[in-house]
């Protein structure tokens, strides 16, 4: 990677991003994170190089730094949670590829998209409840969201919303996609017995079979 054509390229690779040249100089790009609109990764020319702004954990900015001399603390932006990458040669296209990867990871976390996540860990034939999708999804505290996250699936196909029941094992009266009838619809054709709107949480509960979900960062890979 050394020109600011294969930067932009390699971060509009990845999915639901965007460029954006928001600013009156041409020199300046941006790759966006559709769903939040954050930038992960900005391009422009300084000095006789090409430029990259990227967003870093801040576990590995410093090492980062010292390792490679063309990582550098932060052009124009947080220096605590941002590095910038001179694309002189001097560092392996794979450890390129890698922080401009962990800057998206980093960007595109959100509590709705570990919700949903969590949601698809949920088994064939099993069912969880708010809290347990919300602990799943890293914070125990966010039932409230996991029920207005999955009101708003936007994909009920692949994210099996209707596996999620209250703290009673009760399916939800008001289920988006067809009303407690279709929840129950569903789940007994995944085989979990329905009884007077209710689930037995015993047997058809994930209980401790519940996945902490993470989403993956390429931070991981420099741990390996």
């Amino acid at each position: 990677m050394k020109t600011k054509e294969e930067a932009i390229a390699f971060g509009l690779s990845f999915p639901d991003s965007y460029i954006d040249r928001p600013f009156r100089t041409a020199d300046w790009e941006l790759i966006r994170f559709r769903e939040n609109k954050k930038a992960f990764l900005l391009i422009y020319e300084r000095n006789g190089f090409v430029n990259l702004n990227v967003k870093v954990h801040p576990e590995w900015r410093d090492f980062l730094r010292s390792v490679y001399p063309a990582v550098q603390p932060a052009y124009h932006q947080n220096k605590e949670h941002w590095n910038t990458i001179l694309l002189d040669g001097s560092i392996p296209e794979e450890e390129l590829r890698r922080m401009i990867s962990e800057s998206y990871a980093l960007i595109s976390d959100s509590p709705t998209k570990r919700i949903y996540e969590a949601v698809k860990k949920i088994p064939k034939g099993r069912v969880a409840t708010y809290a347990e999708v919300a602990e799943m999804a890293g914070n125990k505290k966010m039932s409230r969201a996991v029920g207005n996250a999955l009101h708003k699936n936007p994909d009920p196909e692949h994210i099996p919303c209707f596996r999620v029941v209250n703290s009673k094992g009760e399916l939800a009266p008001a289920f988006a996609f067809g009303g407690e009838d279709e929840q129950r619809k569903r789940l007994e054709e995944d085989g979990v017995e329905v009884k007077d709107g209710k689930v037995d949480l015993k047997k058809f509960g994930i209980g401790k079979d519940k996945v902490q979900i993470k989403i993956e960062t390429k931070t991981e890979k420099y741990m390996e």
